[in-house]
């Protein structure tokens, strides 16, 4: 049941005005209840928040079109500079947080950064510009890269043309085209190999011919397909053509046996589609080079960047992340390799006004990536920007705390920070980070960066990340 937040207790409606906030990151009046639900990615925003600020618009003759929900001004709409709420000040942040900084559980190394998102002033910071190895949280600045390369919109084709002898598959970088049945209709569903075998074969009869020879082109993607730490349940090779991440089993997230030659695989399986449509593949399946002027006979096309940015932070899916690394290095005029994609990005970043990192690959998998606390506050602070529209996706991917994505079994102690901070996490052995957003008891919405190196204990440090975002989340730290 959705209380009328107005009839609250001053308590709980400072709790469910920073509940609503959070939601309306993407622009949105949310319910209470909308951070509940995981997905699916709809064009940028979550389609459940979505759906949730249409229950609540009114017909024009003042009828309500759905259930009421509590309203609350959007947050962003106070960032271009009428944000009211008192500002937490250094010295109260400094008051809650530094004893925290201090556990022992946190290892040898810990740094920190607070950020007022509607000014941009860093509001409290311990070691805030030392670098250290970010795992995951290097994810949000990879997305960052991507749609200010592509945009939000932008779909990653995979195509069938017009061989010498034949046909070709050529892959366009999407990890998440699918080899399953589609489980739901809508173009935000991944793009799927069975329609794209129908449709190829639909083609060729209309051409008078129920047979044709199958190459595969998975050349867009350049140099060494497998990632420095090598092969790994948490990423497949690196290909221009895959299905469903070169997963070996019926999983979409999370670890699982991987396929060593997943641009093969894709095109054997295509093989197999196309003669379940009454197109038999005359000899094996080849590698090949798809022409230049090629005729398109077929095209699936992936959901939107912006979908796709969502998935990967909320999952902290390492293959999107790697794909989106070699999509803005294509659109840079780099090479779409490791090292075309980390200098890629590393510009796209400079660009935003985003120095000081050095970036080694796209999924945060690899120890040589090296930033900084305010480094990733600052650029969730630009993410929240209303000047750069472009990246709201960085904000609206992030898992929300106990509910969502790597944080849906986190926050279980934590009740101020379960369901109103969002953060990307990250983790390595020995490695300990979170980033995100959370609003304020005063009303301030303001990012976060937590990082520690030298741990021992995965759990025990999570949980004091955990309680150092929830602490942020209910400081009324004002003067």
């Amino acid at each position: 049941m959705v209380r009328e937040w107005w009839r609250n207790s001053p308590l709980e409606r400072r709790g469910t005005v920073r509940l609503v906030a959070v939601s309306a990151l993407a622009g949105l009046v949310a319910a209470a209840g909308a951070v509940g639900a995981a997905g699916p990615w709809e064009g940028g925003q979550r389609k459940a928040e979505l759906d949730r600020a249409a229950a609540g618009a009114a017909h024009a003759d003042g009828r309500h079109a759905g259930p009421r929900v509590p309203t609350a001004p959007p947050v962003l709409a106070a960032l271009g500079g009428r944000a009211t709420a008192q500002e937490p000040t250094r010295d109260g942040l400094a008051a809650v947080l530094e004893p925290l900084l201090k556990d022992a559980a946190l290892g040898t190394d810990r740094s920190a950064a607070v950020y007022d998102a509607a000014t941009g002033q860093q509001l409290y910071g311990s070691a805030p510009d030392t670098a250290y190895t970010p795992a995951s949280t290097i994810k949000p600045a990879t997305a960052a890269a991507a749609l200010a390369a592509l945009g939000p919109d932008h779909r990653i084709d995979t195509t069938v043309v017009a061989g010498g002898d034949g046909i070709v598959l050529v892959g366009g970088g999407d990890p998440t085209l699918t080899a399953h049945p589609a489980k739901a209709a809508g173009p935000q569903q991944p793009a799927s190999l069975q329609d794209l075998a129908e449709a190829t074969a639909r083609k060729l009869k209309e051409r008078g011919t129920d047979h044709t020879k199958l190459s595969y082109d998975a050349s867009l993607y350049s140099g060494p397909p497998l990632h420095v730490i090598g092969p790994n349940e948490n990423i497949a090779p690196v290909s221009a053509l895959m299905t469903d991440e070169g997963r070996l089993d019926d999983s979409d997230h999370g670890p699982a046996g991987r396929s060593a030659d997943p641009a093969g695989d894709a095109a054997r399986k295509f093989a197999e589609l196309l003669g379940e449509r009454g197109v038999k593949v005359d000899g094996d399946v080849t590698q090949g080079a798809a022409g230049a002027k090629a005729e398109r006979l077929a095209a699936v096309s992936s959901p939107p960047l912006g979908a796709l940015v969502e998935r990967a932070l909320t999952n902290s899916d390492n293959d999107i992340a790697e794909a989106l690394a070699r999509q803005t290095a294509l659109a840079s005029g780099q090479p779409a390799s490791f090292e075309g994609a980390a200098k890629a990005v590393t510009e796209r970043l400079d660009k935003l006004g985003l120095q000081g990192a050095r970036i080694a690959d796209g999924s945060g998998l690899d120890r040589a990536d090296q930033v900084s606390a305010a480094f990733l506050a600052q650029l969730l602070v630009r993410a929240a920007d209303p000047a750069h529209p472009e990246l709201r996706p960085v904000l609206t991917g992030l898992p929300v705390a106990g509910f969502t994505g790597t944080l849906s079994g986190r926050y279980a102690d934590e009740e101020t920070g379960r369901g109103t901070v969002r953060a990307k996490t990250g983790t390595l052995t020995g490695v300990n980070t979170l980033a995100g957003t959370a609003v304020s008891a005063d009303g301030r919405l303001l990012t976060f960066a937590f990082m520690s190196s030298g741990t021992n204990d995965a759990d025990a440090a999570q949980r004091v990340l955990d309680r150092m975002a929830t602490t942020v989340a209910g400081c009324g730290c004002g003067g």
